[in-house]
């Protein structure tokens, strides 16, 4: 499974996006903060992420595009092809105080935060969705979701990450979400690598303050 990447081997209030306006003055006391190397999430222009994950590698810039494989059929015949897993964003890996270098990249639309700042991604989050695919696990797009039996996973790449259990044909998925962007992919499991959760647990990318997001409060 291909994996757009560089640099490395293969949540909820209201959100808003940033915008590519002039940067704001850092003081010394949050040089520190601005400083620090983290995961975010971008927005990207319809159909851009792979050209912009091209721009990204072109200019050393630190990022990660999930891609999963599926067949398209055209009149020529069906094909292989390799989508965004998440389509219209895409991870990137920097300091704050260097974000204008992301921002002016060609389709690159804004970073995903709240309270007009950027919101970073648990790395150990990202480096398991990384494994996970290099390794081939089979996972796919799914619509967002917050409601059911809540599990986490305890074996392969994935453990430690909490999901929502499905079943499809004597099959297990875990549909794991991405809070901070509101997409959701599923991950197919063995049925004895989950264990069901009994209290609330953050999906990636999930407020501290555990508040609710709807469609209606994202501004994209």
């Amino acid at each position: 499974m291909d994996l757009e990447l560089t640099g490395r081997s293969c949540i909820r209030r209201t959100m808003t996006l940033l915008s590519t306006e002039p940067l704001p003055m850092i003081t010394p006391a949050e040089d520190t903060v601005h400083s620090e190397v983290l995961w975010y999430a971008g927005y990207t222009a319809a159909r851009h992420e792979k050209r912009v994950a091209e721009q990204f590698a072109q200019r050393g810039v630190e990022h990660f595009l999930p891609l999963y494989e599926t067949i398209h059929r055209w009149n020529n015949g069906r094909h292989r092809v390799h989508l965004p897993l998440f389509p219209g964003y895409i991870f990137v890996r920097m300091a704050l105080k260097d974000r204008l270098r992301v921002l002016e990249v060609p389709g690159f639309v804004r970073l995903v935060g709240f309270n007009s700042l950027p919101y970073p991604l648990p790395e150990s989050d990202i480096n398991k969705m990384m494994e996970a695919l290099n390794k081939g696990v089979l996972a796919e797009p799914y619509p967002y979701l917050t409601a059911g039996t809540r599990v986490e996973i305890k074996n392969g790449p994935l453990q430690g990450m909490t999901g929502i259990l499905l079943r499809r044909q004597n099959k297990c998925r875990v549909v794991i979400s991405v809070d901070l962007i509101m997409r959701s992919m599923s991950v197919e499991v063995e049925a004895g690598d989950v264990v069901p959760i009994r209290k609330s647990a953050f999906n990636i990318g999930q407020s501290p303050a555990g508040g609710k997001t709807t469609d209606q409060q994202v501004q994209i």
